[in-house]
């Protein structure tokens, strides 16, 4: 007997479990069972699985018997002439839905060329290996598995137009693209996702070469004429809320201008783009530390002693300011109620980016960089039509990741513009390198796509073919103004006494196990003592029992409380967490002994 689950739950056994299998199938694609379940034999543990199950993947495929897919020239024409449609083709037994388990016991070919009589399935198309962002990558059959992936993760990344009611949201933290343009090489999806409508990159002049070395491990180098004129600009967009909370007692939060009085009081320059209300005005130029919402709160404890006391009713200043390393126009405010019927204030503000050294950039095929220099346009390499780039790219990142989709996506576009018309780059059905390579050759350019080109600075001839085309390249939402960092003194843990973690808090940077070992090997020695003097510390040491000794300030001197006055008691620098494990190495009833020797 072969034992059989459903859905993880052991309901039986069968004596023949192929069999079994193979009848299951049968009355599922009779429709006599639910189309949902989805049956197999699993031979290492002897079990017949069967899943009904939500949240499995599943996917359609043709049924083929003894090498001939169910799916007919007949069925397609009624498909074209809309006779039938793709539930009756799942109804009638001739498409079916697989889950990962099932297509294990299944024999799948690509396209019907490839067919035999042990095949139990064939792909509707070779497409639908691919998910929905993969398949916007031109050229995909001409590129390694791993970049595509990386390739659909870059366009989920980039920007465009997100929402096209964007000015009526308010969103946590959102970019937007000023001039998105649709590709000039795509693939089929791009029509059926209908991507014209909210396209999020531009169709940019690529040259791929070396220059100077500021484009290598996978920088960019962007022409600044083309930046001044547009390309790869964007607004940044990122909210600012508060609410008037209501607290025991019947004491609540007040929106509108502090009074000086105060409690925690800023200056009256802080408070200068408020109005009567006490909400910033639209349009206006904030920079950080700005209030941007002016708010009092009720004092924050309140003792049952206090309550006649003046320092009890002192409100205090609780308003919100625009953040650390930002700044920003005003570009819209909404005064409303929350759920609980508190009045509820967001403001948007409005960044605009400029690209910017550090800002990253990527192509379709998974080819990343950030910029690694802006060159003003004169000093651009320029090709013999007079036509300059406007990104270099590096022709180092080709080799190691065999992205070929990269450079006939190069070609197509060159086509695309030259021709005035859209290349079709869909995976496995794309318009070949061949007749790419052919129509450019007619418009009177090389066909492999290189040109003569030169040196901007020197008026030189380069003395290699540089290759040239177009592509469509997106910038991501990945920029250097909001991942910069960098902090002197500030804020520092209760426990450690070592600076907080965390950009948006005012942290420090921490400085790791690997970090140290080069400061070693540069022998920046000076460097590495200030880093690791963050929580630098004195203590007094006993030298008679090794334990830590106390300091009487009022006396202005030191003891220790096991040993008394009479034992030398010596300062010692070392961090406090070191003091920290002593302490717990205490509380566990080890004791730790500190033996001291001079330093000279």
């Amino acid at each position: 007997m072969v034992d059989v689950y459903v859905d993880e739950k052991f309901v039986g056994g069968v004596d023949n479990a192929k069999e079994f299998v193979k009848a299951v199938k049968e009355e599922r694609r009779k429709n006599k069972l639910p189309q949902s379940i989805n049956v197999v034999y699993d031979p290492d543990f002897n079990e017949v699985i069967i899943n009904t199950i939500t949240g499995r993947a599943r996917r359609p495929l043709i049924i083929v018997d003894n090498g001939v897919p169910r799916l007919a020239e007949e069925h397609i024409k009624k498909l074209q002439s809309r006779e039938i449609n793709w539930d009756w083709l799942v109804r009638e037994g001739i498409i079916e839905y697989l889950d990962a388990a099932e297509e294990e016991d299944a024999y799948v070919a690509l396209n019907d060329k490839y067919l035999t009589k042990e095949h139990t399935h064939l792909e509707i198309s070779p497409v639908t290996i691919l998910g929905l962002i993969t398949s916007l990558v031109p050229y995909a059959n001409f590129g390694q598995s791993s970049r595509l992936n990386r390739g659909s993760k870059t366009q989920k990344q980039s920007l465009g137009l997100y929402a096209s009611n964007f000015l009526l949201r308010i969103d946590t933290d959102v970019s937007l693209l000023h001039y998105p343009q649709k590709p000039i090489v795509k693939s089929f999806m791009h029509d059926v996702l209908n991507y014209e409508k909210h396209p999020s990159g531009h169709n940019i002049t690529i040259a791929v070469m070396s220059c100077d070395g500021y484009n290598m491990e996978d920088a960019i180098i962007l022409n600044k004429g083309s930046v001044e004129r547009g390309l790869a600009r964007s607004s940044y967009y990122r909210p600012y809320v508060v609410e008037e909370l209501r607290y025991q007692g019947g004491l609540v939060d007040e929106i509108g201008v502090p009074d000086k009085d105060v409690k925690g009081y800023k200056s009256e320059d802080d408070y200068k783009f408020l109005e009567d209300d006490g909400i910033v005005y639209p349009e206006a130029k904030l920079k950080e530390n700005d209030v941007v919402i002016g708010k009092t709160s009720p004092p924050r404890f309140l003792g049952e002693l206090e309550e006649f006391s003046i320092a009890a009713n002192m409100r205090r200043e609780s308003s919100l300011t625009v953040k650390q390393g930002e700044h920003g126009t005003v570009d819209f405010i909404a005064v409303t109620e929350n759920e609980e019927g508190n009045k509820l204030i967001q403001v948007r503000l409005r960044d605009l980016r400029i690209p910017e050294i550090g800002d990253k950039f990527a192509s379709r095929h998974g080819q990343k960089g950030v910029i690694g220099r802006i060159v003003p346009q004169a000093d651009m390499p320029f090709t013999a039509s007079g036509i300059t780039p406007d990104l270099i790219f590096s022709p180092h990142s080709l080799p190691s990741r065999m992205t070929i989709s990269h450079l006939i996506e190069i070609i197509g576009g060159k086509v695309g513009s030259l021709a005035g018309r859209h290349i079709d780059g869909s995976t496995f059905s794309a318009e070949s390198e061949a007749d790419l390579r052919k129509t450019l050759l007619e418009m009177g350019f090389r066909e492999n796509g290189t040109e003569r080109m030169y040196n901007g600075i020197t008026g030189e001839e380069f003395s290699a073919n540089i290759f040239v085309g177009n592509m469509y390249y997106m910038k991501l939402k990945h920029m250097v103004a909001n991942k910069l960092h960098a902090r002197a003194s500030g804020r520092i843990q209760l426990l450690t006494r070592q600076p907080i973690e965390g950009r948006s808090k005012g942290g420090g940077l921490r400085l790791g196990e690997m970090e140290k070992d080069c400061f070693v090997a540069h022998g920046a020695s000076l460097l590495l003592k200030e880093r690791f003097d963050s929580d630098k510390t004195v203590v007094y040491v006993c030298e008679g029992c090794g334990m830590l000794a106390v300091y009487d300030t009022m006396k202005g001197k030191a003891y220790c409380t096991k040993c008394g006055a009479n034992i030398e008691v010596s300062p010692v620098e070392l961090s406090y967490a070191f003091k920290l494990l002593l302490d717990e190495l205490k509380a566990i009833g080890i004791y730790p002994k500190m033996q001291l020797k001079s330093k000279y």
